[in-house]
């Protein structure tokens, strides 16, 4: 059950959020093989004087941290960055100087999921 946080301007955010969504579980299903409706979202919504991006990014400045069970390949999840790169510059109008991904990987046994271990699902 893969876990995702967007974090954005609150001018910005809230306007691209389905989209968003639909947009980063379908590269996820797609490049990362995550089971379809797997992937639970956060959305965090900053003003200005609460988010400080790096310089030299917009309104736009988007941060997409996804958390899955550790065991993806370096071409899967680089996959994953090229295809949410290039839908979020078609579908959202974010460009690549305005978005930055993370991947985390946890091993199974350090989640727990519907009452169980995770690597007891």
């Amino acid at each position: 059950m893969p876990q995702v946080t967007i974090t954005g301007y609150a001018t910005f955010l809230p306007t691209v959020r389905d989209a968003m969504a639909a947009l980063v579980a379908g590269c996820a299903e797609e490049a990362l093989s995550v089971r379809p409706g797997a992937v639970a979202y956060r959305f965090v919504a900053l003003d200005a004087a609460d988010l400080r991006a790096p310089e030299g990014r917009s309104e736009r400045y988007t941060l997409v941290e996804l958390q899955l069970f550790a065991g993806r390949t370096v071409a899967a999840k680089k996959a994953f960055y090229a295809a949410l790169y290039a839908g979020c510059a078609e579908r959202l109008g974010i460009g690549p100087s305005d978005l930055e991904i993370i991947v985390t990987e946890h091993p199974a046994h350090d989640w727990a999921v519907r009452g169980r271990p995770g690597d007891e699902l």
